[in-house]
């Protein structure tokens, strides 16, 4: 369960779900297209059936545009994703200067591992949180927050990045990338809709009740309502349903990445009572090391694991041991037998990666 790299079993499972993702975008595109033309047609005189019959036609007359409408978005998003993942999340540049301690880790661990540098940001916010976003080579990105830096030991920002480079190498942002964009599109037409009763088809369902025909355009309304709703709801669904096990994997690359499981359990126990950022927006939720809403989901809809299952995997599978939490600004010993025999810190820059050679 623990053998982080190599998972090529994992990476093709995410290819697979970016597909069906793209598939699943294209048949709830048109329900959606298909809604929005019985709210148009159903503005005009007819009975139901009438009504349908014309929204069909609509359908066949104008998915051409939607189509190109929904392409348009895709290329957007596809340039400028990192832009607006970074608005949303209100995430920064920051510099070498800026940040040495943090350059330094991130740095040693891709030298370990061979892999391309990542750009660094983070989110001026006193909570404990990190993520790692992008979708092409060379265009990744680990973000993570002030409190993070402010209150984790080096080995615990060593783990938590580590998880964080994991998720790039198995390929897990860019099937939340793929799925926030996805989502995107029906929470817009959803928001546009149902805060708006005066549709910008000239129709409203007061109208519907009180015109002659206004039982067979009202049952078409309440049709396409539930249209809309189904839409975003299985988009929402479908985020929420991202496989939980991305953050095991992740853990379990952390674990290989530094050999040092106890870091990554300690890193865990202070993010898990300071993760929340409260003006963060729900569709950004998945991509964080632990879920940043105030009220975080459970069950079936929560986007992570719990930390105790977390935790309870490091300490079954990887050897970790499990402290009592530590008030922010406390040191928590990590285990020596994890450091080289040199007796110098694996953070050491003047070491070529984290364990010298």
């Amino acid at each position: 369960m623990f053998r982080a790299y190599g998972l090529y079993s994992h990476i093709r499972a995410n290819r697979l779900r970016s597909v069906l993702l793209l598939l699943g975008f294209v048949a709830l595109l048109h329900a959606l297209m298909f809604s929005f033309a019985l709210l148009y047609e159903a503005a005009s005189e007819g009975d139901g059936e009438v009504i349908i019959a014309r929204a069909v036609a609509d359908l066949w007359r104008g998915w051409p545009i939607a189509w190109a409408a929904a392409g348009l978005w895709f290329v957007i998003a596809f340039l400028f994703h990192q832009h607006m993942i970074d608005f949303a999340a209100g995430a920064g540049d920051v510099s070498r200067a800026e940040a040495p301690r943090l350059y330094n880790v991130l740095e040693n661990l891709c030298i370990s591992r061979g892999l391309p540098m990542p750009a660094l940001k983070i989110i001026d916010d006193a909570a404990l949180n990190a993520y790692a976003s992008g979708i092409r080579e060379g265009r990744y990105s680990v973000t993570v927050t002030r409190g993070l830096i402010d209150n984790l030991t080096d080995a615990e920002i060593e783990a938590v990045l580590a998880h964080e480079l994991t998720h790039i190498r198995n390929r897990d942002v860019q099937l939340m990338v793929i799925a926030v964009i996805f989502a995107g599109v029906f929470a817009f037409a959803a928001d546009l809709v149902f805060r708006n009763w005066n549709f910008p088809f000239g129709f409203s369902p007061r109208r519907a009740r009180d015109d002659g025909e206004g039982r067979g355009s009202g049952l078409v309304i309440l049709l396409a309502l539930a249209i809309i709703a189904l839409s975003w709801g299985l988009s929402v669904l479908i985020r929420f349903a991202m496989s939980r096990s991305r953050e095991y994997l992740a853990d379990a690359g952390s674990v290989e990445l530094t050999k040092n499981p106890d870091a990554m359990i300690a890193a865990l126990r202070k993010i898990e009572a300071h993760a929340t950022i409260p003006d963060m927006p729900s569709r950004m939720g998945a991509f964080f090391i632990e879920s940043p809403a105030v009220s975080p989901e459970t069950g079936w809809l929560a986007t992570h694991p719990s930390v105790e299952d977390r935790i309870a995997a490091l300490v079954r599978y990887a050897g970790g041991r499990d402290n009592p939490p530590v008030a922010i600004g406390e040191e928590r010993p990590t285990r020596v037998s994890f450091l080289p025999p040199d007796g110098r810190s694996p953070l050491d820059p003047s070491r070529h990666g984290p364990w010298g050679q």
